[in-house]
């Protein structure tokens, strides 16, 4: 019971000391905004001024980052689509060349293998039966070809025949038919003659003669029709003849010519699907390849000796991702695991595209790093990207970004990667300088101004500005120690074509800009503000600013 009693009591304590504290704030506030309303500066109109200063001015630039290794080995997972880690080696261990890191979920894969050997199996059969039959087809089509070729041949030899041989002969028939006939008209008549002569005397009688008579009446009938089968044969048969045996060859090459083509066609068919089964064998067999090779890729062992990192970790979406762990899913070509292969460390920061004319390679810079406090190591520029970095342009994509590389040239042994820090880097520190805050400059018709006070009255005064460090501003030209300017200038009509006045947020000293865009302030707008970090953008308070140690 005094145990409950005594808490109780410290809790109404700690309530009490919180609601002071959140009072004074509240007044503390207060007393603040009441002086800085009714504060009043050497001006009629009661604006602060500042006196210009003549001293050390540090010109750097100061961005938040992140430690990485300078070099290191990035693990992505190879399998692809979405799969599921089975188990994965815990971050911070050192491990070596072979240990394993990740193992995904592969049961997947071990089905699709299976079925892919059915496949591959059935293809290479379709593949064996392809061959055999562009063999037969093959021969098939050499023999057609050589079936047609060969009635082509006997065609045209059969017409030569019956040319130079058959016809020959049947004309010679014909002629020795109608010798004949002639020789045998020639012995009918002559033996006509005798028999009328002998029945004239009474040796024959007429039935004798007439016999003699029909005789040759048969002989001429004879030698016409030999004479008729020789006009048949020399003006009918034989041009007939040639025609018809000119006509079978001309079937016989058309025909031979079909069957080449037909073979040709049969012949290209059976290699085109050869061909097929032979490239979806291959296909299929490569599938099963790069399944097992999936298979293979999901454990994945270190390649070299190192600290486990997860690139959750260190990653710039990091806060946008789940992070690494056992049942989670992941993608092909994404990162799970950096192993830094040196000692050496860097520290990335990401630089707006306005600081970029400030910055070179070989700048020094100072790295305050979060876990370290009061630790501050030396570094250089030793990269600045080429491109803006993308990882971040959906969320804004007007703001450009670039990488910058900062190493750290110290001991780098009590530094891990992934740690937050601050990295300042140093761009002049210059000795003897004459400055005003940035608030104070105006750029009036393309000219830098400022509002020096003549009197209790501001009167306008071009300057030649230098480099800035967001807060102060560098004058070459224009200003002495000692003389007074305003902290939040008038922003008066312009005479000038465009209409504009603009705040001049830190110029070169050739009057080139050095990455700080000025911003644009028409008549009547709010009074300019003083930039931070570096990007040009102004501070919204007024009170008098002191120069950068």
């Amino acid at each position: 019971m005094s145990q409950d009693h005594d808490r109780k009591r410290s809790r109404r304590t700690r309530r009490r000391w919180v609601t002071a504290g959140i009072a004074l704030a509240a007044i503390a506030g207060l007393a603040w905004g009441a002086g800085r309303l009714f504060r009043k500066g050497p001006t009629e109109s009661g604006e602060p001024v500042f006196v210009v200063e003549r001293g050390p001015l540090r010109i750097s630039l100061t961005e938040s980052g992140s430690i990485q290794s300078r070099e290191r080995v990035i693990i992505r997972s190879e399998v692809e689509g979405r799969r599921t880690i089975l188990s994965l080696v815990d971050e911070g261990k050192h491990v070596k060349k072979g240990d394993l890191l990740v193992e995904i979920d592969a049961s997947g894969l071990e089905e699709s293998r299976v079925e892919q050997q059915i496949r591959v199996e059935n293809a290479e059969a379709n593949w064996i039966q392809a061959r055999e039959t562009l063999s037969v087809v093959s021969n098939s089509a050499q023999a057609s070809v050589d079936d047609a070729d060969m009635t082509f041949r006997f065609a045209r030899i059969e017409k030569e025949k019956f040319e130079k041989a058959e016809y020959a002969q049947q004309l010679q028939q014909a002629n020795a038919d109608i010798s004949i006939a002639q020789e045998e008209v020639k012995r009918a008549e002559d033996r006509l003659e005798w028999s009328t002569r002998l029945m004239k005397q009474g040796y024959l009688t007429r039935t004798e003669t007439q016999a003699d008579e029909l005789t040759a009446t048969r002989q001429k009938f004879g030698l016409e029709l030999a004479q008729g089968k020789m006009s048949i044969l020399t003006n009918y048969t034989y041009a007939q003849t040639v025609e018809k045996l000119g006509r079978e060859i001309t079937k016989a090459e058309m025909a031979l010519a079909r069957a080449k083509l037909k073979a040709s066609a049969d012949l290209i068919q059976a290699i085109a699907t050869a061909r097929a089964s032979e490239s979806e064998y291959l296909r299929q067999k490569d599938k099963l390849e790069r399944t097992v090779e999936q298979i293979g890729k999901c454990r994945i062992p270190a390649p070299s000796d190192g600290m486990v990192v997860y690139s959750t970790t260190v990653s710039e979406r990091r806060w946008m991702q789940e992070p690494l762990r056992a049942g989670v899913e992941v993608v092909e070509r994404q990162e799970l695991i950096y192993l830094p292969a040196t000692k050496e460390m860097m520290a990335l920061v990401q630089l707006q595209e306005t600081s970029l004319p400030k910055l070179r390679e070989g700048l020094p810079a100072y790295i305050r790093v979060s876990a370290l406090p009061g630790r501050i190591f030396n570094g250089h520029i030793e990269r600045i990207g080429i491109l803006p970095n993308s990882s971040q342009s959906y969320l804004n994509p007007d703001l450009k970004v670039y990488d910058c590389h900062v190493w750290i040239d110290e001991d780098t042994d009590v530094l891990r990667p992934g740690m937050s820090c601050r990295v300042e880097i140093l761009i002049e520190d210059y000795e003897d300088a004459v400055y005003v805050p940035v608030q104070s400059v105006l750029r009036i018709d393309n000219r830098p101004m400022v509002y020096k006070m003549d009197g209790m009255l501001p009167v306008p005064k071009e300057v030649r500005t230098g480099l800035d460090n967001s807060r102060m501003v560098r004058i070459l030209e224009g200003l002495e120690p000692g003389e007074r300017v305003m902290l939040a200038p008038p922003i008066p009509p312009s005479d000038s074509p465009s209409g504009r006045t603009t705040v001049v947020e830190g110029r070169r000293s050739d009057g080139s800009t050095n990455g700080n865009s000025g911003r644009v302030v028409t008549p009547g707008a709010a009074r300019p503000a003083s930039g931070d970090r570096g990007g040009g953008s102004g501070r919204s308070d007024r009170r008098p600013a002191r120069p950068v140690p």
